[in-house]
């Protein structure tokens, strides 16, 4: 008897239908084909087991499971309960009037329990869109399938849960999630804020000024100056997230298996702060069957990296092209994956190896030489795509010891909101453009257009900085992002020797 069990596989963060064919003939042996990888090749020990341990059997008889499309690799433990069920509906064991209507997955427990999977949203997402009635899965990924609007979603604790509603003998009511109310509660709702941080004033600005246009930072400053406490800030100021972005960002996670149980919604805004002895591929995503990396799960949010020059330079180097492209390209012999990688990279270091550089009042002391050498661990390249370079200076007692609070981060967001909403419209026929760090050079020449002042001050700030074109070019993004803050239609020559200040490692005698 032949019988056909409906699934998903997942590639980059999509799903696609996977029918599983389970014949069951004459004979002897237990056959799985079409690509499967080692979990799936696996599957038939844990089916057995968990059928046995369920009231049910593994038939004896010649069975032969065909995974289409056969050209597909299948990865995961997640196809135990559709060839678990393939395999009863095959031998007559239950009924299979229902099985044309779901998707399923699931990985089973020798004890016939199931245990949860990655990808539940895609899947969902797939399964409306092909016009299925539900997916049935694992009750820990019920909040994560649960998402889609206009499914039926059933969270089952064990297969003899599945079993039961397919034959009738239970009624469960369909998995409702009020989504809107979760994401929107949590929106406003962070551990760290601005108001915390004694001084640092130009510092917080310049944050600011990189939550408004979604530029990337790095901060240069001795240990202690708050350089890690100041980066865990920035996204209590950037923009909530729209729904797009939530939904795009949880598949991410969901891929990747790092959701957590305790929400089927990423509703902030992600900060992900890899060590500085990540691997390259770790970083960027890849394997043998690509994985998204750091810089993906950071889409939508920030990327922090503490201590730079202490990562391989191999590492900072593949980080070039996502931040030009704000995707990441994986290539294999037989494949290619693409992951969206639309990150803030915010970067903090020390001066020099000794962490006081220039300070006459620290015991430690490293040459030019030796900062020189220590910088070098950065590549140009790399510096050229970070739009602000700060100092962060020591905070003195007096400003430590003060009792006043100050400006908070929920402050400091409406600023950036309404810098956001002012990029919104004025970017609104140009798709993909939503903010200033996006602009392309034939937009920057277009909207960030200065006076014959303010062109004469840039001039002198190139010949004297040595500044390479991207940089000309993100001192302008910067600028634009400023004039933005001030409600400035146009941008004015203040605002550029501001965007100016904030290449600090550009500056000549910066290195003493």
């Amino acid at each position: 008897m032949l019988v056909n069990v409906y699934s998903a596989a997942i590639y980059e963060i999509d799903a696609y239908p996977i029918r599983i064919e389970v014949n069951l003939d004459r004979g002897i042996g237990y056959h799985l084909v079409g690509l499967p990888d080692k979990a799936v090749s696996e599957s038939s020990y844990r089916i057995s087991a968990a059928l046995q341990n369920s009231g049910y059997k593994m038939p004896h008889n010649k069975l032969i499971i065909n995974m289409a499309p056969a050209d597909l690799r299948k990865e995961g433990s997640a196809y135990d309960l559709p060839i678990a069920l393939g395999i009863l509906a095959a031998s007559d064991q239950i009924k299979d009037d229902k099985l044309q209507d779901y998707w399923f997955m699931g990985e089973l427990s020798l004890d016939g329990s199931l245990r949860p999977v990655r990808g539940a949203l895609p899947v969902a997402l797939k399964a409306k869109e092909d016009g299925l009635k539900g997916v049935i899965l694992p009750f820990e990924n019920r909040d994560e399938a649960a998402i889609v609007d206009g499914i039926e979603v059933y969270g089952m604790k064990n297969i003899r849960d599945v079993i039961d509603f397919l034959e009738g003998r239970s009624s469960p009511e369909p998995y409702r999630l009020d989504m809107e109310k979760l994401f929107y509660d949590e929106l406003d709702r962070f551990e760290h804020d601005f108001a915390d941080v004694k001084g640092q004033e130009s510092v917080k600005r310049a944050l600011e000024i990189a939550a408004a246009g979604g530029h990337n930072v790095l901060m240069v400053g001795p240990p202690g100056s708050g350089k890690t406490m100041l980066a865990k800030r920035l996204p209590g100021i950037l923009p909530p997230m729209t729904l797009e972005e939530a939904l795009e960002t949880t598949k991410i996670h969901s891929v990747a298996g790092v959701l957590k149980s305790s929400r089927g919604i990423v509703t902030k805004r992600p900060f992900r702060s890899p060590h500085h002895t990540i691997s390259d591929v770790a970083l960027v995503g890849g394997g043998s069957y690509p994985q998204p990396g750091e810089i993906s799960l950071a889409h939508n949010g920030v990327l922090f990296l503490d201590e730079l020059p202490e990562f391989k330079r191999s590492v900072l180097e593949v980080l070039r092209q996502p931040l030009e492209d704000r995707e990441v390209t994986i290539s294999r012999a037989k494949f290619t994956v693409t992951y969206p990688a639309g990150f803030m990279l915010i970067a903090s270091m020390n001066p020099s190896p000794s962490g006081y550089f220039n300070d006459p009042n620290s015991p430690l002391r490293s040459s030019p030489a030796e900062m020189q050498r220590y910088l070098s661990k950065i590549s140009g390249p790399l510096l050229d795509r970070i739009d602000l370079q700060i100092e962060v200076e020591p905070v003195p007692f007096e400003e430590l010891s003060d009792s006043r609070r100050g400006e908070s981060s929920a402050e400091i967001r409406k600023r950036v909101i309404r810098a956001r909403e002012i990029q919104t419209e004025r970017y609104r026929d140009y798709p993909g453009i939503h903010y200033n760090a996006q602009l392309s050079s034939k937009l920057i020449r277009k909207f960030c257009a200065v006076d014959e002042a303010s062109l004469q001050l840039l001039k002198n700030a190139m010949d004297k900085l040595n500044l390479s074109a991207r940089a000309y070019d993100r001192i302008l993004k910067v600028a634009r992002t400023i004039a933005d803050l001030d409600e400035s239609q146009d941008i004015k020559s203040h605002h550029l020797a501001e965007a100016i200040q904030y290449r600090s490692l550009d500056r000549q005698g910066w290195f003493g």
